[in-house]
């Protein structure tokens, strides 16, 4: 089961203004047949229209993947990795819109094969909380993750450097996230006592032609940091990582170093379209209060324009004004003495592994605690429940809960055992012991 929403972290894999391919397993992998193709093509056409922030390039996009597989475009086409990229072509090639793809529901999680990079360690999205030389703050934050694991780290990573003499966030490889979490980083650098409104998202509401808005505006954070701050940007930068430094930008609150973006500005969910593909779509747009606009298909420019591997050297010159990085060739955090401060967790919450049977049966039952869980999950657990309740109903009595690892955006992932099947599921605990954030994932039973 993969259930698609927006912004509210709930039961649900992919979150908003975030979406990437994922790889499967080769059990996963059998063949296209003409009637999977038919049903997918035709299954995306209906939630395009449905749920796509623009109807009119939604009937287009549409009209491109049904009449593609009418003239045959399709047919020699059975690899399902090939289908999904090429449905993500030919959608883009009319919406133009980044966000948007069709990909694979992997299974199980895969190790990286051992000639790629290791994926670096982060906490709740934070890869690096450093002192360098000079007294200056250095941050590299991967990712946006839900409120609930980004926040307490964000506090302990502001709280480390409230006194350094100047800030660099480093989001050169950061590929978006939750929207509510970019907003509290960007709370640290505004005075508390007067709220700033810094981001709008526009939503459609699915199946008509009528929309919403959701206004985001600084809060109430610990530090407040008066001193001056600067962002590194790549094209690699997507979507909320995008977001946050249009938001500063054009509050001109921080300087901007590094390469022109990505530009993906349309957040949205990704709903199943069968048991093997899911469809992220777009389903709002940003709206910067300042602008009316945002940085969809532009990207968002750097003040001072370098070539990423040097942005973090120019930042440093731009600081300390030493002459000598003037001339040097690309550098990175370990050229400057750095102090490492961030904490990483090595083992799971206690107390999740309950929380997480509990909150499955209960489901299951249909009688979840709404107490127990932070608003937003309360929310998308009751909007989800006739069809979870259903499909853990169906797995029957528990037999196990296993913890495997802490994802890389803070959760801790659990093997679930049950009579008729197993499921992965992600779990994280905020102070009060109350559960912020839940994911879970059926795996087939082709893939056990």
């Amino acid at each position: 089961m993969e259930v698609g929403m927006t912004r509210h972290i709930g039961l649900l894999l992919i979150v908003s203004l975030i979406a990437a391919p994922v790889s499967m397993t080769q059990a996963w992998a059998q063949v296209l047949d003409k009637s999977e193709k038919e049903a997918v093509v035709a299954r995306a056409g209906e939630l395009l229209t449905e749920r796509y922030i623009y109807p009119d390039r939604a009937d287009k996009a549409k009209a491109k993947i049904t009449q593609a597989l009418a003239n045959g475009d399709y047919e020699t086409i059975t690899d399902p990795l090939n289908f999904a990229e090429r449905l993500t072509s030919d959608l883009q090639s009319v919406t133009h819109d980044k966000h948007m793809r069709v990909f694979l529901i992997a299974p199980n999680p895969e190790p990286a094969p051992a000639s790629s990079s290791p994926v670096p360690r982060t906490n709740g999205g934070f890869a690096a909380v450093d002192r360098l030389n000079g007294n200056v703050g250095y941050i590299k934050l991967n990712g946006f993750p839900p409120i609930g694991p980004f926040q307490p780290v964000a506090d302990q990573a502001m709280a480390d450097l409230a006194d350094t003499k100047a800030l660099i966030i480093d989001v050169r490889d950061n590929g978006g996230g939750d929207p509510e979490s970019v907003a509290y980083l960007c709370s640290f650098f505004f005075d508390p006592r007067k709220p700033v409104h810094i981001n709008d998202l526009i939503w459609r509401n699915t199946g008509t032609d009528t929309y919403r808005r959701e206004e985001f505006w600084t809060k109430s954070v610990p530090i407040f940091y008066k001193k001056p701050v600067y962002l590194l940007s790549s094209s690699r930068t997507f979507s909320g990582g995008e977001e946050f430094l249009y938001d500063l930008k054009t509050q001109k609150r921080a300087k901007l170093i590094g390469q022109l973006t990505g530009g993906g500005a349309n957040p949205g969910g990704a709903p199943p379209v069968n048991a093997r593909f899911a469809f992220f779509i777009p389903g709002g747009r940003a709206e910067n209060p300042i602008t009316k606009t945002n940085w969809e298909g532009t990207g968002v420019a750097p003040d001072i324009a370098v070539a990423p591997e040097h942005a973090l050297r120019v930042a440093m010159l731009e600081i300390t004004g030493d002459k000598r990085l003037a001339s040097e060739p690309p550098m990175e955090a370990g050229a400057f003495e750095p102090v490492r401060l961030l904490k990483f967790r090595d083992g799971p919450q206690p107390g999740g592994a309950q929380a997480l049977k509990r909150l499955l049966e209960q489901t299951a039952l249909g009688k979840p605690d709404y107490a127990s869980m932070s608003e937003g999950l309360a929310k998308a657990v009751r909007e989800q429940l006739p069809k979870t309740q259903a499909d853990l109903a169906a797995l029957g009595e528990i037999k196990s809960v296993t913890f495997q690892n802490i994802g890389s955006a803070g959760l801790d992932v659990y093997e679930v055992v049950c009579a008729n099947g197993k499921l992965m599921s992600g779990i994280f605990l905020s102070g009060d012991g109350k559960i912020a954030t839940n994911w879970l994932r059926l795996i087939p039973t082709s893939a056990r």
